[in-house]
C-alpha cells in the first residue's frame, strides 16, 4: 500500500497503540525519527513528553493520579554521537548502555523479552539510526510473544536506504480489543511531509482523538547530525 493509504488505514484504526515511525523529509537533507502514545486507562492517559538535550521521556501529567509507574514512565529517546534510538518502553536504556560499551542494536535486545502484562503481552517495538561511518541508516525491531509458547519472537528490519518523503511503521497493536491483537507483518509507510511540526501534524490528526496521548518527532540533520524535538501532547502537566 502507498503511504497516503496506510494513513488512510490509520485513521480508520481506533487504537494502533503505541508507534515508532522512522524515514526521511523530502530534501533527503533530514531524517526523521516519530514515537506516539495512546492509552485507554486513566493511568496510560495520565502522560506527557518532556525533552531535553536529545532524551524525550514520557512523565505523568497529575503526579498525584499516578497508579502504576512501571511500564508508562520511562525515556523513549536517546542519543549517542552519531546514533540515534527510539522505543516504546525502558528498552531504550538497555539498548543505549550496550551501543555507548561498543555493543550492536540486536545485541542489546536479546536480553530483552515482550511485555509481561498479560493477557496482551505488547510487543518491544524499537529503532536505531546509525549515522556513523558504516552504520545502518535505520534498524526496527519488533520483538513479541510467539502464539505458541511462552517464548519470543524476534523480528529485526535493517535499511541502507531510507525513501524521501516517508517513514518505515510499526505498532504495538493491530486495532482494538482484549486482549489487545498484536501488529503482525513488516513496517509500513506512513507519509512524512514538509517541517517537523507539519509531520507531527499529520501524523497526530491520523490517530484516534479520544485514545491519543502524546506525539514526538525528532529531526536529524544528515549534514551536521544535530537534531531537535517537536512534540505534541494532548494533556498539560499540573
Amino acid at each position: 500500500m502507498k503511504p497516503e493509504d496506510n494513513l488512510a488505514a490509520l485513521k480508520a484504526n481506533s487504537y494502533p497503540g503505541r508507534g515508532l515511525c522512522v524515514g526521511m523529509d523530502e530534501t533527503g537533507r533530514r531524517v526523521f525519527q516519530v514515537y506516539w502514545i495512546m492509552g485507554r486507562s486513566a493511568n496510560s492517559r495520565n502522560r506527557i513528553f518532556v525533552s531535553e538535550n536529545g532524551t524525550l521521556r514520557t512523565a505523568p501529567a497529575d503526579p498525584a493520579k499516578v497508579q502504576d509507574p512501571s511500564r508508562i514512565i520511562y525515556n523513549a529517546m536517546r542519543e549517542l554521537t552519531g546514533v540515534f534510538i527510539a522505543t516504546n518502553g525502558d528498552q531504550t536504556d538497555t539498548i543505549y548502555d550496550n551501543m555507548k560499551a561498543g555493543g550492536s542494536f540486536a545485541d542489546a535486545l536479546q536480553a530483552r523479552t515482550y511485555e509481561p502484562d498479560a493477557p496482551s503481552f505488547t510487543a518491544r517495538i524499537s529503532s536505531v539510526c546509525d549515522l556513523r561511518p558504516g552504520g545502518l541508516v535505520a534498524q526496527v525491531s519488533i520483538l513479541k510473544k510467539s502464539p505458541f509458547a511462552d517464548a519470543a519472537e524476534r523480528h529485526l528490519f535493517q535499511y541502507e536506504a531510507l525513501p524521501k518523503g516517508a517513514g518505515y511503521t510499526v505498532t504495538t497493536y493491530a486495532g482494538d480489543g482484549n486482549p489487545l491483537p498484536r501488529f503482525e507483518g513488516e513496517p509500513y509507510l506512513l507519509p512524512i511531509r514538509g517541517s517537523a511540526r507539519a509531520a507531527a501534524e499529520i501524523l497526530w490528526g491520523a490517530l484516534d482523538a479520544a485514545n491519543r496521548v502524546a506525539l514526538a518527532v525528532k529531526t536529524i540533520d544528515l549534514s551536521s547530525a544535530a537534531s531537535e524535538i517537536e512534540i505534541i501532547n494532548a494533556y498539560k502537566p499540573v
